[in-house]
């Protein structure tokens, strides 16, 4: 393997000048330069990075710690944060808390172990006493989609208040009255958030949202499943599920399919978090979508402006609904792109 000695024989230079072009120095002149990169391209050269990061005490490496890696919506968050970090010549290392606030906290303190420049946390929940320490312990941290009240790092998520208001207009519209929701866990901001913007758009309609349409969820499967079979067994169930998020109305469908009963014909279905899948069930399922590539480019250049000394601002954006027909009516609303 050639060495930063053999670039500098190769192009005729000293290696400090040949540390410089890697470094993007200004002080080297167009023509030094040029030879030093040639020399670069035709020896294989490859810094040493370990080496780099012990003069520069910066790895070049970002860690992200996700809620769940097995929920589709944090897997392609993952995949469009680690492609706007490679762009700004980061790479990342993801941990998978998997709802799990101490393996959450686990994956932050390896992390910090292996002297990452900087974190991307969507919390598990909001009571680690680890992420208050993280933050004032000077670690630059950005939350993206789900954050933790009290803690003065930068913000990143969607809006979904309006998406939900559409969401259920659109419904009302339908003429469904008895409309249900899947919580997600009450210790999450996104978890309380879309309960309350739920209550909040039946309200306006004149609608009120009984105990007994509520059902509380943990953002899996299964939960959507258990309290789409209690909803069923009511006396008077529900006209329409809303679950927040995409694992537990896939949950929900599963309940509605085990009691031979159909989408929309018998029972309207709607989620949180849309997801590629949706549009290939039967019939294809109306979500809220969140801006995940949008957002996970914002979470990305945040932690960068931090790790350089900059002080980013907080960054909300909306979410949209995307009407399908697992409400009763064809997806010809322009709001729906597929």
């Amino acid at each position: 393997m050639a060495s930063i000695k053999d670039v500098a024989a190769q192009a005729g230079v000293s290696v400090a000048t040949v540390s410089r072009v890697l470094n993007s120095h200004p002080s080297v002149s167009a023509e030094a330069r040029t030879r030093v990169l040639a020399a670069v391209d035709a020896l294989g050269y490859r810094p040493n990075a370990v080496a780099r990061s012990l003069r520069t005490a910066q790895t070049r490496t970002l860690g992200l710690v996700i809620s769940d890696v097995l929920n589709p919506y944090f897997t392609e968050l993952a995949r469009f944060v680690e492609e706007e970090a490679r762009a700004l010549g980061y790479s990342v290392i993801i941990g998978n808390a998997d709802e799990r606030p101490e393996l959450q906290d686990h994956h932050i303190r390896t992390l910090i172990d292996r002297r990452i420049d900087g974190l991307l946390v969507s919390p598990a929940d909001g009571g680690s006493p680890l992420m208050g320490e993280v933050s004032l312990s000077g670690t630059p941290m950005v939350f993206v989609d789900r954050w933790i009240p009290g803690i003065d790092v930068p913000v990143v998520r969607a809006d979904g208040t309006g998406a939900v208001r559409d969401l259920v207009a659109h419904l009302h519209g339908l003429g469904h009255r008895r409309l249900a929701i899947i919580a997600g866990p009450a210790a999450t901001t996104t978890g309380n958030e879309r309960v309350e913007a739920f209550r909040e758009a039946l309200r306006e309609l004149g609608l009120a949202l009984p105990d007994a349409y509520i059902g509380q969820g943990d953002f899996q499967a299964a939960s959507g499943r258990r309290a789409t079979e209690r909803f069923l067994a009511l006396a008077e169930p529900p006209e329409v599920v809303f679950a927040a998020d995409n694992l537990m109305a896939l949950g929900a469908l599963d309940a509605i399919r085990a009691r031979g009963l159909r989408v929309p014909d018998d029972i309207a279905l709607a989620a949180f978090d849309d997801i590629p899948w949706f549009v290939h069930t039967d019939p294809p399922i109306t979500a809220v979508a969140q801006p995940t590539a949008d957002l996970a480019r914002a979470a990305v250049r945040a932690l960068a402006d931090l790790i350089e000394g900059r002080t980013p601002q907080s960054v909300t954006l909306p979410a949209r609904l995307v009407v399908r027909r697992s409400c009763g009516q064809d997806a010809t609303d322009q709001r729906s792109t597929r």
